[in-house]
């Protein structure tokens, strides 16, 4: 019995024989670059990307890392800013630009009621706090950061007063201290309970509640007439 003729690759470019599908290549894998984007888009998503990065690394972030986080080419950062350093400043601002938590409390219903609004404020006001105190803590950690910037007076933050005050004057009758005086005590205990250092407790909420402030303010620190504790 004649041996059987061996497999033999069909001819380059025949089609396959019936009943076989034919192969497909295995697609590229996706790029990891970022699709383009309008050049202040770019910028916002750049900034974005580095803000965590200072909060973790200081001044000691390199451009690399930015990259990575951005899912960008290393190249990119510089088409959109002229160096690192511009990077980093404009990371800063945006970081401590206090119109998105404006923007924030102005959304805060008018009409609620007074403790619920204060929880609001607390809220509101806390959040960013605490995310401007770790940067500027990780920043002031990085040799470089304290050579080319050294510490200045905090920047005044009465506009947030001044709102903080227009949202409590609907409750002027409820309060036993004028809104302005409420809205400074509010200011201090929300700084106080949002600075690592000074609020040493590691437990998420930090070791004064949102609920404890405000009971605090509305209510004082003595226990309430019928024997149970402020919360």
């Amino acid at each position: 019995m004649p041996a059987a003729a061996p497999d033999l690759p069909p001819p380059l470019g025949a089609p396959p024989p019936r009943g076989v599908r034919p192969q497909i290549p295995p697609s590229a894998p996706a790029s990891r670059r970022a699709r383009p984007l309008p050049p202040e888009q770019r910028r916002a998503a750049l900034i974005a990307a580095t803000l965590p990065l200072l909060r973790e690394h200081g001044m000691e972030v390199s451009t690399r890392q930015i990259a990575d986080a951005a899912g960008v080419a290393e190249g990119t950062i510089f088409r959109a800013f002229p160096d690192k350093e511009s990077l980093f400043a404009a990371t800063i601002d945006s970081a401590l630009d206090r119109a998105p938590v404006l923007a924030q409390l102005r959304q805060i219903d008018r009409d609620l009621p007074l403790e619920t609004k204060i929880t609001s404020i607390v809220d509101t006001t806390r959040a960013w706090l605490r995310s401007v105190i770790t940067l500027m803590m990780a920043l002031h950690r990085s040799p470089s950061f304290r050579e080319k910037h050294p510490r200045k007076p905090a920047t005044s933050s009465d506009d947030i007063e001044e709102l903080v005050v227009e949202l409590l004057d609907p409750h002027r009758n409820e309060l036993r201290l004028p809104p302005r005086q409420v809205a400074r005590l509010l200011r201090m205990l929300v700084f106080s309970s949002s600075h690592p250092v000074l609020a040493e407790d590691s437990s998420p909420d930090g070791p004064m509640p949102t609920q404890l402030i405000v009971d605090v303010v509305l209510n004082g620190a003595r226990r309430r007439s019928g024997g149970d504790p402020c919360c």
